[in-house]
């Protein structure tokens, strides 16, 4: 087996590990949205949404960004082997996970009544966020016991740790919805993140790290090179947070808390079921990255075996919702929901740019480029927060969709450009190919969808998902000889 097949080989199992789990997960999240959605409504997912943004905001400022600067050290150690360097590693990224999480805990109930009043224009909702504030705390917990998890490249563990956690989850919140309503949000927020804790936790103490005494001091130096990359990364994460706060706070105020519940459905397919390839994908492409930063070559190659798999697995899944977003929308929601189809119909289109974009920008975390990964993060953020503000100004739900497709166009490029000049690192005329092939098949989905009537939209819409099926089934055969797997499968 050569080098280039070694390497999409370890994505490909990486990511129908992690596929496997994020369909998984998706089904619970269908229950969970469709719960709200039929329960409580749109108000509801409206509430639930602004809630959540609130503490995913709170959480970027005071995480600190640990959790994706310690898998870069963890990852780095552990290929080495070197556990000496580990064990003072892991203890001290656990003292600051403490440490961070009870600080958002104590920011929040500080700062209860004055995120209710921003949030919601009232202080009707001061209780409810005194009551979740302890959630920053479990959460950070979880998020550091996964991220342990990930470092070390325990991706069975991981998966269990995702799997039973969401499924858990999902049991314990629905009889909250069904029997309390939008009274059951709170509660449903609150048993989600114990939940998540005590499962990640009881994966995390399968790994045996060991002990040894590390003082304070030695906590700070271990720390330090964690908190510098993790504090750019915290930034940029309180800016995505921010951004994606001030657009659900304008579309509030412009068009109303229903409006946000819409939205929030609308880029729940988009970012959840869509993009789970992403999440799917990124679990072991960043540490794998983190071992090769230093060789641009193994870089570049790294990266564009990625995205070529990334847009393989991604474009059939595009072309479906595509055409039968209709039925997507009424199934994972209800017939309230079929508003959103415009938005989906023009940002399910830049996930091809995403999927570009996503891979490069992976490489200034890998190499540390902490100024870089800053810089381009507030580029992004400025243009994904002026066309979503213009989208929906003048063209209301179906605007956003167009800023989701026009930002990561526009996102792109930058990126690129430095990732290029940089590091020489270039998108390979492969990957330009089936960029471009299968992004022509979407865009004529969108066409024909949009000019021709049922059923007639559906006929040709499945004959071009057939195209690029059997498309990517064969390059993706080319790569990873698929072909003998499904044979033996057919055969049992």
């Amino acid at each position: 087996m050569n080098e280039n097949q070694d390497s999409y080989r370890q994505i490909v199992k990486a990511t129908s590990l992690f596929g496997g789990v994020q369909v998984f997960n998706i089904f619970i999240a269908i229950g969970r949205s469709k719960a709200i959605a039929v329960l409580l409504g749109p108000t509801g997912m409206g509430i639930a949404g602004l809630l959540n943004t609130t503490l995913g905001l709170i959480t970027s400022i005071t995480s600190l960004g640990l959790g994706t600067s310690a898998v870069k050290d963890i990852s780095s150690a552990n290929s080495t082997e070197n556990h000496e360097k580990i064990i003072p590693l892991v203890i001290s990224f656990r003292r600051l996970v403490w440490a961070t999480g009870l600080l958002g805990t104590l920011l929040t109930l500080v700062l209860s009544g004055w995120l209710s009043r921003i949030t919601f224009g009232n202080d009707d909702y001061r209780l409810a966020f005194i009551w979740i504030s302890i959630t920053l705390l479990w959460n950070q917990l979880s998020s550091g016991q996964l991220v342990l998890l990930q470092g070390m490249r325990k991706l069975k563990y991981l998966a269990r740790a995702n799997m039973i956690g969401s499924f858990l989850g999902l049991v314990f919140v629905l009889p909250l919805y069904y029997f309390y309503g939008i009274d059951g949000i709170v509660p449903g927020i609150i048993v989600t993140s114990i939940v998540s804790m005590v499962i990640a936790r009881f994966y995390a103490g399968k790994i045996k790290i060991g002990h040894q005494p590390v003082t304070f001091r030695e906590t700070l130096n271990l720390g330090k090179g964690m908190l510098i990359l993790g504090f750019a990364i915290s930034l940029t994460g309180m800016m995505d947070q921010l951004v994606a706060y001030i657009i659900r706070i304008y579309i509030s105020n412009t068009g109303g808390v229903d409006q946000v519940g819409l939205y929030n459905a609308g880029f729940a397919i988009i970012n959840s079921y869509v993009g789970l390839i992403f999440t799917a994908i990124s679990t072991d492409y960043f540490p794998a990255l983190c071992a090769k930063s230093e060789d641009n070559i193994s870089c570049q190659r790294t990266v564009n075996h990625q995205a070529e798999i990334a847009i393989l697995i991604l474009s059939p899944l595009i072309l479906m919702f595509l055409v039968f977003i209709n039925w997507v929308t009424i199934i994972l929601y209800s017939s309230k929901f079929v508003a959103i189809n415009s938005m989906i119909h023009w940002a399910i289109l830049g996930i091809f740019f995403k999927a570009v974009g996503w891979a490069i920008g992976y490489i200034f975390l890998a190499k540390g480029a902490v100024r870089i990964y800053f810089y381009t993060y507030v580029l992004s953020s400025v243009i994904m927060l002026g066309t979503n503000i213009l989208g929906y100004k003048y063209w209301g739900l179906e605007g956003l969709g167009i800023a989701f497709l026009v930002s990561y166009f526009l996102v792109l490029f930058p990126g690129y450009l430095i990732a290029r000049n940089k590091y020489n690192i270039t998108l390979d005329s492969t990957l330009i190919r089936i960029l471009l092939l299968q992004l022509f098949l979407a865009i004529c989905a969108f066409v024909l969808v949009k000019i021709l009537s049922t059923p007639y939209s559906y006929l040709a819409g499945i004959v071009l998902i057939i195209i690029s099926c059997v498309y990517s089934y064969r390059e993706l055969d080319k790569r990873v000889s698929i072909r003998p797997y499904i044979d033996r499968l057919l055969k049992r």
